[in-house]
Parts: C-alpha cells; sequence; structure tokens
C-alpha cells in the first residue's frame, strides 16, 4: 500500500481532533453526554479517544520496529529507551507546568509544589504501554505477541477477581487503587473521582498495552496483505467479531476505561479496526480526499506536539487576568467563551460546544502551519 501512512495520519488525526474537542469544553458543567466519559462503566465516543490512539501507536510501530530491529539490538534498545523516558518526561513536566499558580490565600504568583504533583497521565501511559508493547514484539513477534496478549488480557481479568472476589470492579473495590497508593501516594495520583484514583495508574496499564500490541498486529497484516481487497474484508469482519467479543465479555468484566479492563481493550479494537478499514477504504481504495482529510492529515503529522500544545496552553493562558470591572479576573480564554460563546448561544451547551470547536480551529491552524514549513515534532 503506497499510501498507508496517509490513512494512518487521517485515522490518528482524527483522534487528536476528538481528543482536543472533549478536553477543552467551554464548561465542564455543560456537556453534550456523548462529549463525557462513562461515569463508570460503560463506554461513550470519549471513551474511544485513547484505546484509539493506543492502536495508532502501534499500527505505526508495525512500519517502524522492523526498522529498528534490522539495525541491530543496541539500536533498537537505545530508540525505544529514549522515547519512551521523553515521552513519561514530557508527561510529567505538563501535570507541573506552568510550574506557578495563584495562590488562593493571598492572590500571588506561588510555586506548584513536588510534594502535589500528579505522576501518571496520558502522556505517561503511552510511554509505558509503548515500551513493554515495543519488548513483547521484539522477543515474541508476530504470533508470540498475540498468545502474550491474550495471556495479559486474561491474567488482568484473574487478578482483578482474586485480589477482591466480592467487589472486583467497582472505584472502592478495585485493587489497583491500593496498589497506586502504597508505590506513589495519594498526593501524586488523581483526584477526579473525589478520591485518590489513577485512571492512568499502575495496574491498569496492562489493557493499554495490548491496544498497542493489537494496532502493531493490524499493521503487520496490511503490510503481508498489501492493498487487496482481503485485507479490506480481513480487518472489518474481524473488527466485527472482536465488538462482539467485548459485548460478550462485558457481561463478566464490564466495559471501563478508567481501569481499562480486558473487555473494553477488545471492543475498542474491534471499533478501531472498523474505522480504519472504512477510511482505507475510502482513501486507499476510492482515493476519495479533499478538504476533510487534509484537516485530519496535519493533527496526525504532528499528533504529540499538539496533544502538548492543546494542554500547555490554557495553563499558561490561565497565568493571566484581564482588567475587566467587578472582582472576577478572567483568563482571555474564559474571557472568550464569557463574552463571544455564550451571548451566541442561549443554550449553554452549545455555548461549551461552540468554544471547544474554536480551540480545535486554532490548534489546527498551528499544525498546518507546521505542516506547511515541513515541520514535524517527533520524539
Amino acid at each position: 500500500m503506497n499510501n498507508r501512512f496517509y490513512s494512518l495520519d487521517v485515522f490518528r488525526g482524527a483522534t487528536v481532533a476528538l481528543m482536543i474537542l472533549v478536553n477543552n469544553p467551554g464548561s465542564w458543567g455543560h456537556i453534550y453526554p456523548p462529549l463525557e466519559h462513562a461515569n463508570w462503566h460503560g463506554c461513550t465516543p470519549t471513551d474511544l479517544v485513547f484505546p484509539f490512539f493506543l492502536f495508532a501507536v502501534g499500527n505505526a510501530m508495525a512500519f517502524v520496529i522492523p526498522k529498528l530491529q534490522a539495525a541491530g539490538e543496541a539500536t533498537f534498545w537505545k530508540k525505544v529507551i529514549k522515547r519512551t523516558l521523553l515521552i513519561f518526561l514530557i508527561g510529567l513536566l505538563l501535570n507541573w507546568f506552568p510550574f506557578i499558580k495563584y495562590s488562593e490565600e493571598t492572590g500571588h504568583l506561588v510555586g506548584k509544589s513536588f510534594g502535589n504533583l500528579r505522576i501518571f497521565g496520558v502522556l505517561q501511559r503511552i510511554a509505558l504501554a509503548y515500551f513493554f508493547a515495543a519488548i513483547i514484539i521484539h522477543f515474541f513477534k508476530v504470533r508470540g505477541s498475540f498468545v502474550a496478549s491474550a495471556v495479559i488480557l486474561l491474567g488482568y481479568w484473574f487478578l482483578c477477581l482474586a485480589a477482591n472476589p466480592a467487589d472486583p470492579f467497582s472505584i472502592h473495590g478495585w485493587f489497583g487503587t491500593s496498589v497506586d497508593i502504597k508505590l506513589l501516594g495519594e498526593n501524586h495520583m488523581y483526584h477526579g473521582e473525589g478520591v485518590a484514583f489513577d485512571p492512568e495508574g499502575t495496574m491498569s496499564v496492562f489493557g493499554s498495552i495490548v491496544q498497542v500490541v493489537f494496532g502493531y498486529l493490524v499493521g503487520q497484516y496490511i503490510i503481508a496483505k498489501g492493498k487487496t481487497h482481503e485485507m479490506l474484508n480481513g480487518l472489518f469482519m474481524t473488527g466485527c467479531i472482536l465488538i462482539f467479543a467485548g459485548f460478550f465479555w462485558d457481561m463478566t468484566f464490564p466495559l471501563n476505561k478508567k481501569i481499562w479492563t480486558s473487555s473494553f481493550t477488545v471492543y475498542t479494537t474491534g471499533l478501531a479496526m472498523m474505522v480504519l478499514s472504512v477510511l482505507i477504504y475510502i482513501i486507499e481504495f476510492k482515493n476519495s480526499r479533499g478538504a476533510w482529510s487534509r484537516f485530519f492529515d496535519v493533527f496526525g503529522k504532528n499528533a504529540l506536539f499538539i496533544f502538548v500544545l492543546s494542554g500547555a496552553l490554557p495553563r499558561l493562558m490561565g497565568l493571566i487576568r484581564l482588567p475587566v470591572a467587578g472582582t472576577y479576573k478572567p483568563n482571555p480564554f474564559e474571557w472568550f467563551y464569557e463574552r463571544i460563546c455564550k451571548p451566541v448561544f442561549k443554550n449553554e451547551l452549545n455555548a461549551s460546544l461552540m468554544y471547544a470547536i474554536c480551540f480545535i480551529i486554532m490548534m489546527w491552524f498551528f499544525a498546518w502551519l507546521l505542516d506547511r514549513k515541513k515541520i514535524y515534532i517527533r520524539v
């Protein structure tokens, strides 16, 4: 497939665009239900973003890993370890950024304490999933990687049940929380659920690793079969089978992104395969491209950088206080939402969505500038 990279860029770019959309509403209190994560069990369109991105990471590895292996052991390990450490470090610094904040007591800028810094996050999860997936692929090859993935998914299911047979899948009963508290300490964990619980913690990484491996196996399949209807039909039908298997497994091991259950991995991989097969059909077989594909294409070419920028820019803007009348001093993004978006729509759900779409357009402009100048920032 001569243009397989373009399909992957569009798939990855669409994932990044959706990630920006769901991570940057105008108001967290006014979000349409499909643009929110499931409260606990279940799967919304928003819950697909992260597994789709990990799937894309694995898909890209199918084209890169063989080259690294051909270059020798030293080159392979140097590249894998370097990339893992860099992505993890960028994620950690993004959690800490912009390193200062306004004191709630004095209103003055003070340094952000490392003592309350969250250790894990999205980029850290990507780094670890990439690292362990690369090890599995390197040592077990294609057939062995499939077997290893099955063992990991079944083993994680067993761990959940064995650790707490009475209540294995609740936020309080899931065994991974106690492990994270012992390893990290509550101050270094996520508290968005009202308790110390980290959705990107240590124990929920197993399904994420397999998600990357499955993406790699799909990439290998596409390379082996080439641009054929056999490849396309096989990809689509296997996706359907995995979706059914994920739903079936959900009866005993619920779909849950926050603890990244094995059923969630299987189900979302199936959906990713179906979406990718449709994109391959449209782009590679029908050669149907245009503004829609170019829009997502530029996101995919600088996916990591745009994701980091979309997280760092609002935090940086949060340090600016605009001199408006009254005691409320909004930052520039808050001002835009209050003074531009909300007056346009009486329904604040629409105003919040309008803000998110405007934010996507701004991120797209930065991505387009980089692509126009042939600047591709990778680690």
